[in-house]
């Protein structure tokens, strides 16, 4: 019992997400797009460095770790 409301309310929000257009800012979108690429992995990376080490890329399981 209830469950006609509540299906009705979510049928309504679902078929006005699904025509909804939002008014696009094509200008905006090809500045950003445009803009000059920013390498802040790079920066992050460089904070990073010492907490990581080359010789702990490799996997080792939980039998390995017994022997």
């Amino acid at each position: 019992m209830g469950r006609g409301r509540q299906k009705a309310k979510h049928t309504k929000v679902a078929r006005e997400l699904k025509y909804f257009s939002p008014n696009t800012d094509y200008n905006a979108l090809e500045r950003e797009l445009t803009s000059s690429p920013h390498d802040d992995y790079s920066e992050e990376a460089s904070k990073w460095a010492e907490y990581s080490a080359d010789d702990d890329d490799t996997y080792v399981s939980g039998d390995e770790q017994r022997a």
